[in-house]
């Protein structure tokens, strides 16, 4: 895949995990309580939808840079590889938590059909698995 399609296409990727974590930060930060009415993960004392904002925030900024910055191309696909796997830890650590009660057998509903870490996951993977055709 040519580097500048797949900037732009993990542009739009973390741009749509921006928007979906940025949204659920500012609804924890001005409400205090978790959208779609979910448990709240925390880690280290804040919310786990602040974190992912910083990393999908962080990787559009990478995307972009990528898609204006032709001569630091190579770099900035390991960038990009590097912050997206760290959100796959980060993200799929989170999701198994939240299934752990579902798995077991115990009812738990979620507005989404599943935990919002779970879409963040899916994000984080596409962005990875988009950063192999780059390489």
């Amino acid at each position: 895949m040519l580097s500048a399609k797949y900037f732009r296409i993990a542009a739009a990727l973390s741009l749509g995990g921006t928007i979906f974590a940025g949204y659920l930060s500012g609804y924890k930060l001005f409400t205090s309580t978790c959208a779609f009415n979910e448990p709240c993960p925390y880690v280290l004392g804040y919310p786990a939808c602040w974190y992912g904002f910083a990393m999908f925030s962080a990787m559009l900024a990478i995307s972009l840079a990528g898609v204006y910055r032709k001569a630091l191309a190579a770099r900035l696909v390991k960038a990009l590889g590097t912050v997206s796997f760290a959100g796959i830890i980060f993200a799929g650590y989170l999701t198994l938590n939240e299934l752990m009660p579902w798995f077991s057998g115990q009812t738990v509903g979620y507005s989404l059909g599943l935990p919002t870490c779970a879409y963040g996951l899916a994000f984080y993977i596409a962005i990875f698995v988009l950063h192999f055709f780059a390489v």
